[in-house]
């Protein structure tokens, strides 16, 4: 079970969800981000502006004409032998005038031993996690572009098992000639197909409402992006009081008015040093108040870094972040099989 308790902080990350306590709902893995850019830009936007296909996971209504035939495949080293990969590939249909993209975004948790309650080893077990999802979008007169995605989700722990579905839909406004987009996004709209225990008791799935805005300098090489996410709930947080006295944290305050409100906010930067080298720095509220927690406090907690080599004909994307004491490692690659980016 290490490393799943090792994941947890970065589940707990994007938590609180609907009208469940927070880290509660069911398949909170699809709140991860699939791409090293989305790692870097704090791990929730959905604004960014660029060309990149992976984004469109995360919002459908980023998917455009100009990323037809473009393939995104991204490998996450995470915690603890974690293993997360993830590929989208996009299309346009010119007839039709619509954006299509499909997406495999697939965890591998490693081989866990599996014990009985009193400890003793029965053997092993490979525990997964997986989410199918095909996206549509539509431009909307000049500015508007309009997108959902319907996805299936299928998660296995060794005899655990648990199937659903779920929709997203997606809004999003872009002013090419002020360099500024914003969106809107409601994800994780669905039910379970059927449960872990195998009763009719489902579990709620992780709804979130974002709301994203980014805007690129025109006289300086710079993009600034500001989202929000968890809208529909004030307090993300969960507070388990009885861990936290145990681990001598007595202090908290989850009546905190501030941190309830910046427990929403993402922020980022993307600096564009040559056409062909950008960089980005995200700052994730939320995930250093999970993870400044339990002694295992980082001044870097929060935070997030990437670097993109833009070449003709390959993108290549790397993002690093601090989970506590450790580091993830992020890499995706882009291409179009047509030809140049």
């Amino acid at each position: 079970m290490k490393r799943l308790i090792f994941l947890l902080p970065a589940l707990l990350a994007g938590k609180s969800f609907a009208q469940t306590l927070g880290g509660n709902a069911v398949f909170n893995f699809l709140n991860q981000p699939n791409s090293a850019k989305l790692s870097a830009l704090g791990g929730v936007n959905i604004s960014s502006i660029g060309n990149d296909a992976g984004m469109v996971f995360h919002n459908p209504a980023l998917l455009k004409d100009g990323m037809d035939a473009q393939v995104s495949s991204s490998f996450n080293s995470f915690l603890a032998g974690i293993r997360n990969y993830s590929s989208t590939a996009a299309w346009h249909l010119e007839g039709a005038n619509t954006n299509l993209a499909g997406t495999v975004n697939y965890f591998d948790y490693g081989t866990i031993p599996q014990t009985d309650a009193a400890g003793n080893i029965l053997g092993t077990f490979r525990p997964v996690d997986y989410v199918v999802q095909v996206s549509a979008s539509r431009n909307y007169k000049e500015h508007f572009r309009y997108g959902v995605a319907m996805k299936y989700i299928q998660s296995a722990y060794g005899q655990y098992r648990s199937s659903g579905i779920a929709l997203d839909v997606g809004l999003s406004y872009y002013d090419s000639l002020n360099g500024l987009q914003a969106s809107v996004v409601v994800k994780n709209m669905g039910t379970q197909l059927s449960t872990y225990d195998g009763s009719g008791k489902k579990e709620e799935l992780p709804f979130d409402l974002q709301m994203g805005i980014t805007k690129r300098l025109q006289n300086a090489p710079f993009q600034f992006s500001f989202t929000v996410h968890h809208l529909q709930a004030f307090n993300t947080y969960y507070n388990d009081t009885s861990f936290r006295a145990a681990e001598g944290e007595l202090g908290y305050n989850s009546n905190n008015l501030l941190q309830k409100i910046f427990s929403h906010v993402v922020i980022a930067t993307e600096i564009f040093a040559h056409e062909k080298l950008h960089f980005t720095i995200g700052y994730n509220f939320q995930r250093r108040q999970d993870l400044n927690a339990y002694s295992l406090t980082s001044g870097l907690n929060g935070f997030s870094f990437g670097t993109s080599v833009l070449l003709s004909k390959l993108h290549i994307h790397y993002a690093t972040g601090f989970y506590q004491r450790n580091m993830f490692h992020q890499l995706s690659l882009n291409f179009n099989w047509r030809g140049a980016l």
